[in-house]
């Protein structure tokens, strides 16, 4: 087999000409500093299920470290590190100097400041001016990459929050994928600066870790304050004089504002010093019903899976079908031509779509404050829904709405790429597959049932099978079975099986959700 190829850039008119070349493809970014370890990996890996093109970039910024920081010390195997991202199918790495990205000087050349409610908490009030650095570097390499996804730890949560801020307040066009922590089985966080420990130290970090999970324990059993789950935490890490607490809060994870209470989600994170390393780690406290996320091929029966899912655990079908009609009929309504992309696309971007469950309709539509859950169904909206469906600002607009929806929790969607690209976070993420001989088959049999002459099994096993190529090509979230999804083989199994088996992985996995929906 031969062996992946990986091509270096350390130059822009480098990086430009490779972009042009991958023109066509879409693109993930995977910023860091080098040392990459395990964490890192598990970055590439996201970036690889939804992107055809990875690119790693690799640049120890020194406008993150301040004057009694490590900038001289920090780790650099560049030689290693272009041996993992070879064997993890990176296609790039990019490698630029300070004097590629800075010509004039570090000292010089625009600033992006965050905004200073989120850069002078936590980490940002030992590390002043770290946040500023960070977000001036991650911008010009959003600029200079232009991917459609760039991918971050959860471990730094902070940073985590400002870039995401920063990029909605400076409409970079790019998705920012969270990722979940990864830890060596001990529990300690996967950190570059792991390396700093001596084999006593690791051993003596790894409370941090054990705190954590004192405080998710204790979240889970009921508790909800803040005052008590800090003292959760403090209780474990002051059997240890050597670990040196920073700070140790409970905030919101998308404004870093303090929460006294969990209504629905915090970020519970903590800094430490032990020895000369500083140490950072968190533990996301969810309320939250959990996501479920179903994907596959055209034909293995997501949908109607789905809604027997979404009924018997309580959560909301996102119905994307509806939503799509939606738009279809408030277009039509509006008298805007179907090839009028760009009326289209004002249009959608500013309606909003509610998806409201009705013990009499299953589930009630309305667009912009107007009931459409009937007039969806017409003759004219079937007709024109695929070609509106087909527009890539309709699809923007509705994943966004999607996401929306995603942050309350409590949801289940289906489609191709629910798991990697819509809700990459989501609790359980199911992908359902059947062989093309068994979809055909159920085809064929829709068909039959519809009144539809006799088409030739062999002809619908091969649009079948065209079509799977097509939606596992595509540029834009192409199908893919996310690394932590399970795979459910539908072939031989009857609807209600499989709904059944989903329906018992989530009880299974979240039974405190299973039981509130039980005793609701």
């Amino acid at each position: 087999m031969a062996a992946h190829s990986l091509t270096t850039i350390k130059t822009l008119a480098g990086m430009r000409c490779f972009l042009e070349l991958a023109a066509s493809s879409s693109v993930g970014l995977v910023p860091t500093m080098g040392a990459l370890h395990v964490g890192h990996l598990s970055l590439i890996e996201r970036a690889r299920q939804a992107n055809q093109i990875v690119i790693v970039s690799i640049f120890v910024n020194p406008l993150q470290f301040s004057l009694h920081e490590d900038l001289a010390q920090y780790p650099r195997q560049f030689e290693q590190d272009q041996l993992l991202c070879q064997q993890a199918g990176v296609d790039a790495i990019f490698a630029p100097t300070v004097d590629i990205l800075f010509p004039d000087g570090t000292e010089q050349g625009t600033r992006v400041v965050p905004p200073s409610a989120m850069i002078q908490v936590l980490c940002g009030r030992s590390r002043l001016g770290h946040f500023e650095g960070v977000a001036t570097i991650v911008a010009r390499l959003l600029h200079l990459v232009q991917p459609q996804r760039a991918y971050f730890g959860q471990k730094d949560a902070q940073q985590l929050a400002i870039l995401r801020r920063m990029v909605t307040d400076l409409n970079f066009p790019v998705q920012i994928v969270a990722c979940p922590i990864v830890r060596e089985a001990s529990g300690l966080a996967y950190s570059s600066r792991n390396q700093y420990l001596s084999d006593r130290q690791r051993q003596q970090a790894t409370r941090l870790n054990q705190s954590l999970q004192a405080a998710q324990q204790a979240f889970q059993q009921g508790d909800r304050l803040a005052r008590s789950l800090i003292d959760s935490v403090e209780k474990i890490l002051s059997q240890d004089p050597d670990l040196s607490p920073e700070y140790l809060e409970l905030v919101d994870p998308l404004t870093l504002n303090p929460l006294e209470t969990i209504d629905q989600v915090g970020i519970l994170a903590i800094a430490v010093r032990l020895g000369a390393t500083r140490l950072i780690d968190n533990t996301l406290l969810d309320a939250r019903k959990p996501i479920l996320a179903i994907d596959g091929p055209a034909g293995a029966g997501k949908s109607t899976v789905t809604r027997i899912c979404a009924q018997a655990l309580g959560l909301l079908y996102l119905d994307t079908g509806a939503m799509y009609r939606a738009v279809t009929w408030l277009v039509q309504q509006s008298g805007i031509s179907l090839q009028d992309r760009v009326a289209i696309a004002e249009l959608v971007s500013q309606s909003q779509i509610q998806l409201i469950p009705d013990p009499q309709v299953g589930l009630r539509v309305r667009i912009d404050g107007q009931d459409v859950t009937q007039t969806i169904r017409s003759l004219e909206v079937t007709a024109n829904v695929s070609e509106i469906a087909a527009q890539p600002a309709v699809r923007q607009a509705l994943v966004q709405q999607q996401q929306t929806y995603g942050r309350q929790g409590g949801v289940a969607m289906e489609g191709r790429d629910i798991g990697t690209n819509v809700f990459p976070e989501a609790g359980l993420k199911i992908f359902l597959t059947a062989s093309v001989q068994e979809r055909a088959q159920r085809r064929q049999q829709q068909l039959q049932q519809q009144g539809i002459p006799e088409v030739d099994l062999a002809q619908i096993a091969r649009d079948i099978g065209e079509r799977d190529y097509r939606d596992s090509h595509r540029i834009h979230a192409p199908l893919r079975q996310a690394e932590d999804a399970i795979a459910i083989d539908t072939d031989k199994l009857t609807i209600k099986e499989v709904a059944q088996q989903i329906i018992n992985l989530y009880r299974s996995r979240f039974p405190t959700s299973s039981r509130n929906q039980s005793e609701s």
